[in-house]
């Protein structure tokens, strides 16, 4: 019997080409209790991609509904103790959940994010380390009502986490993952891994190069739903 805690893997997908790869890089993990959740979004394109992996992944179909209701509808039906969530354009190092793992034990967190790289549409890595390291939690508080360091796809969080704070914001199209990150702040301290584990894909069809500017006016809506929250954390960090 497997003694590691069970990983919910869940891929929002929507027309999306290198969701194969995306699946394959879970399958690779050296982590080895894991359930894969492929939420298929109304998808009309790229679906023949998902056929090798029907018998190792969970999958289900709804309507389209957005990012936020795909991830939603997987962590419903979820079975793990922890969530991770991978877009379908991006790529698990083989030992990320691993690490994350062992990282949340040996620092008592719930939540962990990675530093990660940027590659092209053939997977060549067009960066250094994106990585984003704070000298204390007021710092990260300060960085976090400016805007987002934190890449969904590097995020492994407990699943009592979402008992406490709710899911995602299925109305935001664009700043789900942002918005409940600044919801679990209050209430969590989290963890960091300076070390790559994920390869984010940048090219012409993502969400944040079509609507840049729809993104930018929901970030500001978001910041300003959470300025008076996170500013009285900030002083309380700061008063320390």
């Amino acid at each position: 019997m497997n003694k590691e805690p069970k990983v919910s893997v869940i891929i929002p997908f929507y027309n999306c080409p290198y969701v194969d790869l995306a699946i394959q890089s879970v399958l690779e993990q050296s982590y080895s209790n894991i359930e894969i959740i492929l939420i298929d979004d109304g998808a009309t394109l790229w679906m023949e991609k998902l056929e090798p992996f029907k018998d190792k992944i969970i999958y289900i179909r709804k309507s389209n509904g957005g990012t936020a209701s795909a991830l939603n509808k997987g962590i419903e039906v979820a079975t793990g103790t922890y969530f991770a969530w991978l877009s379908a354009d991006d790529l698990f190092h083989p030992n990320k959940i691993n690490h994350q793992i062992q990282m949340l034990k040996s620092t008592d967190t719930l939540f962990n994010y990675t530093a990660y790289y940027y590659v092209n549409e053939q997977g060549e890595r067009i960066s250094e380390t994106i990585n984003m390291i704070f000298d204390s939690r007021a710092h990260f508080i300060e960085t976090m009502m400016l805007g987002c360091p934190v890449n969904g796809s590097t995020v492994l969080l407990h699943m009592d986490i979402f008992r406490t704070v709710g899911r995602f914001n299925e109305k935001l199209l664009y700043t789900q993952d942002y918005d409940l990150w600044l919801r679990i702040l209050p209430y969590y301290t989290w963890s960091y891994i300076e070390e790559p584990l994920l390869d984010y894909r940048v090219h012409n069809e993502m969400g944040s190069v079509i609507h840049k500017e729809e993104q930018k006016k929901e970030i500001e809506q978001v910041q300003a739903r959470h300025r008076r929250v996170l500013s009285r954390l900030l002083q309380k960090e700061r008063g320390k």
